[in-house]
């Protein structure tokens, strides 16, 4: 993992996680790093968050799940009706179990997201 995209908070958060959350947690961060060199993980409202010109998306850990949220997610188009939410702005992808994982889906909501951001 690139050090200079990730931060220490980060790792620390992740090292004290249960192992299933924690699996689920480091295959999101590796693949929304993976998805673009452009963006550069930072340290926001205690959890991670994925930057390139304003904030992409993010990672928030539960007791049961992992959140991939979109902090323009009502702006994206959901091809794969994979977000879920009604706040203002935000979406959320609700992972339960690793199985749940869609890279190549999650992987194409990321670089919508990144490109939404450069428009």
């Amino acid at each position: 993992m690139d050090k200079q995209r990730t931060m220490k908070e980060v790792d620390q958060l992740i090292d004290d996680l249960p192992d299933n959350i924690q699996t689920i947690t480091i295959t999101l961060r590796k693949m929304i790093l993976e998805a673009s060199p452009k963006l550069v993980e930072v340290w926001k409202w205690s959890m991670p968050n994925y930057m390139y010109n304003g904030l992409v998306c993010y990672i928030q850990t539960a007791k049961e799940h992992v959140n991939l949220g979109f902090h323009k997610g009502n702006e994206l188009q959901d091809k794969y009706h994979l977000l879920q939410g009604t706040g203002k702005t935000m979406r959320s992808i609700k992972i339960r179990k690793l199985e749940d994982i869609q890279s190549e889906e999650f992987t194409s909501i990321i670089k919508a997201a990144i490109t939404l951001n450069e428009s």
